[in-house]
């Protein structure tokens, strides 16, 4: 089988194709044919070294596959059935902990860039029944922390107002899950043709944050100077107090990226004075995803699929990933 390593002291053209054996499953395992992968930004940081990680990992969270082989014991699966992988193995549900947040693939553990992986079986949830395989690889960490986000700690409903912050993978979700369930959608980017595109998806209103750097108090604005009830906050210290301005009295925000940088000010009075709640979020559990993959099944959701490479071309699709040239997930193709 062909695989990917990453090469952690190497200063360029750090993943390796290479070839290897796979493996037959021991008790409780499960040997998966995996046929599509999704490039996340927590996978980029742990190739540019910004996440520390084993020397020959093989990287990427998310993979989706098919089962090829059943160890001693499983019952979950049968030989055959679409499968996708999940982002915290040993989170099965409830609160995190330390110890269930030990695993991750493609960073703490072997992760997905490679034809055939062998695994745990709760490594896994079943796919949802009418998605591709690229479709269910974008799943496990963008649409999991959507959903967490949203629907475990925010409880959106009907006819509340959702804002998300750019055209990410996680962003998206967040819009199809907020429309999914009847809510009013805001987004925000600084690109008119992904402010058009986003609009084609089902948001209501958009706002150009570069054309409007007071995109805060625009988005409360656009709600009759209410505010709006939960924000998907993905950019970090740099966009947070627009985020605070935006949200009604008691709304709440769900911190999930990074994305201009990792600290800086933070008005606490603006928080307390408006009983803002703020969520932290990394991604979910097992059985958020499996919530998910219902919900997912129900309303015939697709996910957004932006760019597709095949294996062999992996230090291109992060060139790209990094360079923010796709509108939906990024993809690979085995």
């Amino acid at each position: 089988m062909r695989l990917v390593r990453l090469k952690a002291q190497a200063a360029s053209g750090n993943l390796k194709l290479v070839e290897a054996e796979p493996r037959s499953p021991g008790p409780g395992e499960v040997l998966v044919r995996i046929r599509a992968c999704s490039l996340n930004a927590h996978d980029s940081m742990v190739i540019g070294g910004l996440i520390p990680t084993a020397d020959g990992r093989i990287p990427l969270s998310d993979g989706a596959g098919e089962v090829m082989a059943i160890g001693e014991s499983v019952d979950a699966f049968k030989i055959g059935d679409a499968v996708v992988s999940t982002f915290f193995p040993a989170w099965f549900a409830g609160n995190p902990t330390k110890a269930v947040k030990r695993d991750i693939p493609g960073e703490t553990i072997d992760g997905y860039a490679s034809e055939f992986a062998c695994r745990p079986a709760h490594h896994f949830t079943k796919a949802p029944a009418h998605s591709s395989y690229l479709e269910s690889a974008t799943l496990p960490c963008a649409g999991v922390t959507a959903w967490s986000g949203l629907m475990t700690h925010g409880q959106v409903k009907p006819g509340e107002t959702v804002l998300v912050l750019g055209s990410g993978g996680v962003s998206l979700f967040a819009l199809q899950f907020a429309k999914m369930v009847g809510a009013r959608l805001i987004a925000t980017s600084s690109s008119e043709d992904k402010l058009a595109q986003l609009q084609r998806l089902g948001a209501d209103e958009v706002i150009n944050y570069k054309e409007c750097p007071a995109w805060g108090r625009k988005a409360k604005e656009l709600t009759d100077g209410r505010g709006v009830d939960h924000v998907v906050e993905v950019g970090g210290p740099g966009t947070i107090m627009q985020s605070i301005e935006a949200c009604r009295m008691g709304g709440h925000i769900a911190v999930i990226g990074v994305l201009t940088g990792f600290s800086g000010d933070i008005s606490i009075p603006a928080i307390f004075s408006n009983q803002i709640r703020i969520t932290g979020i990394q991604v979910g559990s097992r059985a958020e995803q499996a919530s998910m993959i219902r919900a997912i099944n129900a309303n015939a959701l697709k996910p957004v699929i932006g760019q597709v490479y095949p294996f062999e071309e992996i230090n291109d699709a992060f060139a790209d990933f990094d360079a923010g040239k796709s509108f939906g997930k990024a993809c690979m193709e085995f």
